[in-house]
């Protein structure tokens, strides 16, 4: 492969790819909007499956980068009901396939394990478009621009890349997150640090209501709130006003016990509000030369705490099938492709089929304690 892989994109699936390319002795550039590494806070915590997403920083020799960062423990589960009675409270007991790590963290051990100059940060993609023969141009915020004979979108949901291949668009789920972080939970918020417990909290109410939270590390609580309104609904709640904001949607948890809706109201941070989009199920596209998708500008979904373990085992096996065909670049995204869209399909089933209808406790808690499913 003489020219270097243009990857749009330095999410953890972009990463993943320069990382597996970089092994294989292929050159790639990585074109990021964000300033730098530290000019947005990268996320909560992430738990990486052992069926897609370690097999993937096998593939970029991480795992022990990886095992590095994990957090102990905080594969524990606790679900309650609204009212605070405690209805499963499984431990850690360390034999769980999803170990959980900052997202901030993961991505940093891709950055650092990728040659100097690799990500061009503050590269904005503005416009892409095909030139012929399987090039494109891909034109930059900062005026300038880059040709390429093989372009890679892992730009996520709103891909400038994307539309040279289909012109399917995000559409609203009619669900929301709101986020929220408490800090130094333990001695700060000693009601909510006990709800949650060590690891992960999952309450869920009537009418698609849920509060989760996460035990972060330093003892930070991350929470999402999950309501099930129009977007219009959250057009009315004043985001700009974090005593506001989270007064509002404390409203809709009336009720529910004081160490579950002091999640939402003692807030450390100005709540954020997340909305849930999703492709059209099974998407997918005609093979097109030169250019392919990965991660959620391929196959984004509602959120099932699949996506960053789908977006590395798409950058994991398009690294891979590149590697193993240097010189048909065609060929190997045509082989990247046919495993890609079986899999799409199999992931989108699986999601749509966990969110059908509205999941009880009772749901939540067999889902947790099956034998063959890793928390």
């Amino acid at each position: 492969m003489n020219n270097p892989v243009t990857i749009i994109g330095a999410g953890l699936g972009g990463l993943t790819l320069a990382r597996v390319l970089h092994v294989h002795g292929i050159p790639a550039t990585v074109h990021e909007a964000e300033s730098s590494p530290s000019a947005r806070a990268q996320g909560g915590m992430l738990d990486i499956h052992d069926y897609n997403g370690q097999p993937a920083l096998r593939a970029a020799g991480l795992t022990e980068e990886f095992r590095g960062i994990v957090l102990e423990g905080r594969q524990a589960i606790r679900v309650l009901d609204p009212d605070g009675t405690v209805l499963l409270d499984q431990p850690d007991d360390g034999t769980g396939g999803r170990p959980e790590v900052q997202r901030s963290e993961l991505r940093r051990i891709l950055l650092d394990s990728l040659p100097a100059g690799t990500v061009r940060w503050g590269q904005r993609a503005d416009t892409v478009r095909a030139l012929g023969g399987g090039r494109h141009e891909v034109a930059f915020g900062d005026g300038t621009s880059v040709v390429t004979s093989l372009l890679v979108g892992a730009d996520g949901a709103w891909s400038r890349v994307r539309p040279l291949l289909s012109d399917a668009t995000p559409q609203y789920t009619g669900s929301s997150f709101v986020e929220t972080y408490l800090f130094d939970a333990d001695t700060r918020h000693p009601a909510a640090a006990q709800a949650v417990g060590g690891g992960s909290l999952y309450v869920l109410g009537p009418d698609g209501k849920m509060i989760s939270a996460h035990r972060e590390s330093g003892g930070t609580l991350h929470t999402y709130v999950t309501l099930t309104e129009p977007q219009e609904w959250f057009d009315g709640v004043d985001f700009a006003d974090a005593a506001a904001a989270g007064a509002r949607i404390a409203e809709e948890f009336t009720g529910w016990a004081p160490g579950l809706t002091s999640l939402i109201t003692d807030s450390d941070t100005t709540p954020v509000l997340r909305p849930h989009h999703t492709l059209p199920a099974g998407h997918r596209w005609d093979r097109t030369p030169g250019v392919t998708l990965l991660g959620d500008a391929a196959h984004l979904a509602a959120q099932d705490g699949e996506g960053a373990n789908l977006a590395m085992q798409d950058g994991a096996e398009l690294g891979k099938a590149l590697a193993a065909r240097p010189d048909d670049i065609e060929s190997a995204l045509s082989a990247y492709e046919r495993a890609l869209f079986p899999r799409i399909a199999a992931a989108t089933d699986a999601s749509e089929a966990a969110n059908q209808g509205t999941p009880t406790s009772e749901d939540l808690i067999a889902f947790f304690r099956r034998d063959d499913q890793p928390v």
